[in-house]
């Protein structure tokens, strides 16, 4: 909106030019997203506590999670609303992949708000049916594999990369609705497993979306996505707005979802989020770098499969409580320090991809 302003401008004084540069809007970009949501932040909190949008909290969960009932939740969708802001406000709307992200954001964050109003509402930790809930899941996730695989307009979009490896490179085809359809989808659940203690999903989410927004910059520059041999995808560089907005918008939600918690993101803030950050990974032709740095939402993920896994083949628990980060409440560690080593895990392991640009 206020690129198409700029560049009209630009004809009056070249000063507007800087506009052009995705750096200077992407900055933009998360400084907007970040004082909106500590602008807007109090009086969400205070809307979701006058309607009575507390979080139910589980009966077979930690007992020191019981004096967090009725915190507000769906504070997610203070994320939302935020990142829709700043991109609409700073993004290049004439580009296609920035409406697809924000079309799976939008779609998984209503799954979410559904989610989270039966759980308010009918006062059921458990929120919608799992059956209905994958069903829509899978709907978007492969509409928006659909989407991308009809609108590929080069081969790099419809070839599956193996980091590490510069000749390693699988023409998939339509397998890239496949792809696209478990990224989506996968991610959307990880990031909602992992978001069971105060602040920590929100950070490792802002450390992902950031390192992803160095690989759509330099996928969407032809220099450099020629000298660090990784796809080229024209137009993929404008997904840095996006990647730039989800960092603001998340620091300013940890302002109030740090320990003690004054809100909760919710499903509404946990789907969406995922689900944007699996979509970005395919587009950028970054998928298995993803599963490295968003490792702590991959673990969080296993966690949970081995422990179902395991008690229905033996009968017995590998963890104490699943996802893991329980395993570690119930081993003793205090809330913030399994957080704050997350978030550790977490940055180490972004490096870990970020260093794939380079090793090849």
């Amino acid at each position: 909106m206020l690129l198409e302003l700029a560049r009209w401008l630009e004809q009056l004084d070249s000063l507007f030019g800087l506009f052009n540069y995705l750096t200077f809007r992407g900055i933009l970009s998360a400084l907007t997203a970040l004082a909106l949501s500590l602008w807007w932040g109090p009086a969400v909190i205070r809307k979701l506590a006058q309607y009575k949008g507390g979080q139910p909290i589980r009966t077979d969960g930690p007992q020191s999670h019981f004096s967090k009932a009725g915190t507000p939740t769906m504070g997610g969708a203070l994320i939302l609303f935020t990142v829709l802001a700043s991109v609409l406000l700073w993004g290049d709307l004439r580009n296609k992949y920035v409406w697809v992200v924000l079309a799976v954001m939008v779609a998984f964050g209503v799954i979410g708000w559904w989610d989270d109003w039966i759980k308010i509402v009918r006062r059921d930790p458990n929120g919608m049916k799992s059956r209905t809930k994958y069903a829509l899941q899978s709907l978007f996730g492969l509409a928006a594999g659909v989407y991308l695989y009809m609108t590929a307009d080069v081969p790099a979009l419809t070839t599956f990369y193996v980091p590490l490896f510069k000749d390693l490179a699988l023409p998939i085809g339509a397998g890239l609705i496949v792809v696209a359809y478990f990224w989506i989808v996968g991610f959307s659940n990880a990031v909602n497993l992992t978001d069971g203690l105060d602040g920590l999903a929100i950070m490792p989410t802002v450390l992902v979306a950031c390192a992803l927004g160095v690989f759509a910059y330099a996928s969407g520059h032809a220099q450099f996505s020629e000298y660090l041999q990784i796809p080229r995808v024209p137009g993929a560089g404008e997904l840095v707005i996006i990647c730039a907005a989800i960092a603001g918008a998340g620091l300013g939600f940890l302002w109030f979802n740090t320990y003690p918690a004054m809100v909760f993101m919710g499903d509404i803030g946990a789907l969406a989020l995922g689900a944007v950050l699996g979509t970005i990974a395919v587009i950028v032709r970054q998928e298995l770098v993803l599963v490295v740095m968003g490792g702590v939402f991959v673990i969080e993920t296993l966690s949970v499969m081995i422990q179902v896994a395991s008690f229905k083949l033996t009968g017995k628990r590998v963890f104490r409580m699943a996802p893991i980060h329980h395993h570690f409440e119930l081993k003793g560690w205090p809330e913030p320090r399994v957080i704050v080593r997350f978030w550790i895990i977490s940055v180490v392991l972004v490096l870990v991809g970020l260093a794939t640009l380079k090793v090849r």
